[in-house]
């Protein structure tokens, strides 16, 4: 069984839709990529995954155990989020606050998960610094470390390397692919469709057409072509 199966899956807002009759699985192990155009409806997916808004129609089936509250979520940054007054181990830690039921303080369980996976994405003997005073690949690093004490089967990413140069961003996605060949499953929303093509084993496409399958297979369709510009307009 699929950890999340989505059966004609419609998306959006009170009674606006954003995109309808999505159709598509996500297995343990998979790096799952979502592209398609501006305002198609990628960060509304995400969030409905997430729980955060009901969908207009149809059905999210959770399987293999996973529950809502197992999902690692690492959201786009926004100025305000990068300029947070914390401390890296603070920022961590809370990552663990979803399992932790109605305990109102962090125990051994949580402390030791965030210590292993500070020491996981190379953060160690930044313990203590302010998360606002680190640099842009530093703080994804930290928000990666506290998505994964939230879970170790499956992590959301939204534009995970956006703004960051492209040495930094190599170095971030090598951390996710290694995550993921780790046993994590990835699902990642991003516009660098370069870098979905060479990472992921799935695509969802989502916008006026929708394809969902296998990378190799999306990379010879009429969609696929058209996207990535070997065939058609290319990506804006």
């Amino acid at each position: 069984m699929a950890q999340i199966s989505c059966k004609e899956l419609s998306i959006g807002y009170e009674s606006h839709i954003v995109a309808e009759k999505l159709n598509f699985e996500i297995n343990a192990g998979d790096y799952f990529a979502v592209v398609g155009e501006n305002g198609a409806g990628k960060s509304t997916l995400i969030k409905t995954l997430l729980g955060l808004i009901k969908p207009l129609s149809g059905e999210i089936v959770f399987g293999e155990g996973l529950r809502k509250n197992e999902i690692g979520y690492l959201p786009q940054q926004t100025v305000v989020q990068r300029d947070f007054p914390a401390s890296v181990f603070e920022v961590v830690i809370s990552g663990c606050l979803s399992s932790m039921g109605s305990r109102p303080f962090y125990g051994e369980r949580e402390k030791k998960s965030a210590k292993e996976n500070i020491e996981k994405m190379g953060l160690v003997g930044l313990e203590k610094r302010s998360y606002r005073e680190l640099s842009g690949g530093q703080q994804q690093r930290v928000l990666l470390a506290r998505a994964l004490c939230a879970t170790r089967k499956l992590i959301l990413l939204d534009e995970p390397t956006s703004g960051l140069d492209p040495k930094v961003t190599a170095e971030l996605y090598d951390l996710i692919e290694k995550l993921n060949k780790g046993g994590t499953t990835v699902i990642m929303i991003s516009h660098d469709i370069g870098a979905a093509l060479e990472y992921a084993n799935k695509i969802l496409h989502i916008g006026a057409e929708i394809f969902f399958g296998d990378t190799s297979d999306y990379l010879i369709s009429e969609i696929g072509r058209k996207f990535t510009g070997n065939g058609g307009d290319e990506n804006e």
